[in-house]
């Protein structure tokens, strides 16, 4: 596409809106960045960098001066269709995408698009860690750089995380290979419902976005359903379905191809623990032997990675107890999967946080079957012990902050201390990064 002189709107100060933004300035658009919200000191040193090349940038609102006359605008995620600025742009009939649309539209060079719930951070991070003992893949999107920093560079593979809000503006988005991890109830306000939800993430697998192999979870049946509705070649994992799936047999996963299977991997060889990694390594096995990675080097990969920071992170030890940094479990279902990751130890879980108020009733289920001890912080606190309570637990402490939560697990000499908030972050901090290097840098300074 011909950039030059052409007005584009970038909607949000963010980071994949800044790249968007830099890399249409180079290409010889008029680039437009309108905020919402005010400007912030921190955003002094950026701003300063986009004004000098020329790109006009509004705190405050988003105004006439800027949004008309538009070719196209570039949405940054979390920017809701609904919203007014969506609707003032439909009324003038501008074209609105994400960045990572753009970035395709850029490119040649194939994208792995990785969707889901729960899990797509640590299967980007693991499959871009594989695939680069062959190829030069980065992973990026929701996780790691906005594709369109990488657009100038010389890769093989775009490992790309999509949320559902990026593919909600994606309608051209194609990638080789697409894999949905899972599916639960989440961003239901942003999207006017579950289906709704569903159908952002599903258009990569379906006519015409469909890709040419599709890896869905045989344990999820939402996602078996949508198998039948896939264009490309489906490969299920956790699952011995077909002739094109990933499993776990004798205590190994299992890669099988045209009925050909191959064993890949003890499960006493893997770093990560618990069976949601194990389907994110299935899911990284299945696109990394796809892409021609061999068994040897896919079993080394998988042996030599580090689980990305706040994701069922262990990092420390002190006796016997295990501290487990799991901040990024922002929902219910998300600490479910931490929660059954253990079975016959003494877990003191921490948890709370802004409620989602999403249902309680399997969580508290996961907890009478693999915890001893729950202590709850913030806004949720209160409606979490009603519904524990509520369904036959009853040991919980309630603390006022992270620390006194921590320093009440130290007390009890568990054998696990795991932070899994099943809640939002911003009543107490200013995001799940935060809550996590918050809990990891206190236990570091208790325990020595």
């Amino acid at each position: 596409m011909k950039w030059f002189d052409r007005k584009v709107l970038i909607l949000g100060f963010s980071k994949s809106g800044i790249s968007a933004a830099k890399y249409l300035n180079k290409a010889g658009a008029d680039v437009y960045i309108t905020e919402f919200r005010e400007q912030k000191p921190e955003d002094e040193k950026i701003l300063e960098e986009v004004k000098a090349l020329g790109i006009n940038v509004e705190f405050g609102g988003h105004s006439d001066e800027f949004i008309k006359d538009s070719y196209i605008a570039v949405t940054s995620p979390g920017i809701p269709p609904h919203s007014e600025i969506m609707e003032r742009l439909k009324a003038q009939k501008i074209k609105v995408i994400s960045e990572i649309e753009l970035a395709f539209s850029q490119t040649s060079k194939p994208f792995i698009a990785i969707t889901g719930t729960n899990g797509k951070t640590t299967t980007t991070a693991l499959t871009a860690h594989i695939l680069s003992s062959g190829y030069k893949a980065v992973p990026c999107g929701n996780y790691g750089k906005p594709p369109c920093d990488l657009l100038d560079e010389d890769i093989d593979y775009f490992v790309c995380e999509c949320s559902s809000f990026q593919l909600e503006y994606s309608p051209s988005f194609q990638p080789q290979i697409a894999v949905f991890t899972n599916l639960t109830p989440d961003h239901t306000d942003w999207h006017k419902g579950l289906e709704n939800y569903f159908n952002a993430k599903a258009r990569i697998f379906k006519r015409p976005q469909g890709a040419a192999f599709c890896v869905l979870n045989a344990k999820d049946e939402k996602l078996v359903k949508l198998a039948d509705e896939c264009s490309g070649t489906v490969f299920m994992f956790d699952g011995e379905i077909g002739e094109n799936c990933s499993f776990i047999k004798n205590d190994a996963i299992y890669f099988k191809r045209d009925g050909k299977e191959e064993k890949i991997i003890e499960l006493k060889d893997c770093p990560m623990i618990g069976n949601h990694n194990y389907q994110n390594i299935m899911c990284a096995v299945i696109v990394s032997r796809l892409e021609g990675i061999s068994p040897e080097k896919v079993r080394d990969a998988v042996m030599s990675f580090k689980v990305p920071e706040h994701r069922m992170e262990k990092f420390a030890q002190s006796g016997k107890t295990v501290f487990y940094n799991d901040s990024k479990a922002t929902n219910p279902e998300a600490s479910m999967v931490a929660i059954n990751s253990f079975n016959g130890c003494d877990v003191a879980l921490i948890a709370g946080g802004r409620d989602k108020n999403t249902d309680l009733f399997e969580f508290c289920d996961a907890v009478k079957k693999h915890i001893n001890t729950v202590i709850l912080i913030g806004e949720a606190a209160e409606r979490f012990d009603e519904n524990l309570k509520k369904n036959g637990f009853d040991n919980i402490i309630r603390e006022k902050s992270m620390q006194s939560a921590i320093d009440r697990s130290i007390e009890l000499n568990p054998d696990v201390v795991l932070l899994s908030p099943a809640c939002a972050s911003f009543d107490m901090f200013s995001g799940y990064e935060e809550r996590g290097r918050v809990f990891k840098e206190y236990v570091l300074s208790k325990i020595g």
